[in-house]
């Protein structure tokens, strides 16, 4: 197995735009924007793809409003995240 890449109560940003893939609750649209580029969030639980244990995956909460709220966890692949806080959009 890979080594984990974050821990849990790491702050970390969306290295890329997060996308429903149909599994999210509370998202209406199938592709509908989760976290956009740069939203930050905070890691609450990692684990492996069972069907690949060498993929780590991540459970994400990110900010979704101007009071700094969490929003639901959302599992994302570490290449979709990042430890920077300016990233390119």
């Amino acid at each position: 197995m890979a080594l984990v890449q974050y821990e849990i109560g790491d702050l970390v940003y969306a290295a890329t735009d997060i996308l429903n893939d149909g599994g999210m609750p509370g998202i209406e649209e199938e592709e509908g924007l989760i976290a956009a580029v740069g939203s930050r969030g905070v890691v609450v639980q990692f684990g492996h793809v069972e069907a690949d244990p060498d993929q780590e995956i991540y459970l994400v909460r990110f900010e979704n409003g101007p009071d700094g709220a969490l929003g639901d966890p959302v599992g994302v692949l570490p290449e979709e995240l990042t430890q920077e806080l300016a990233v390119s959009a």
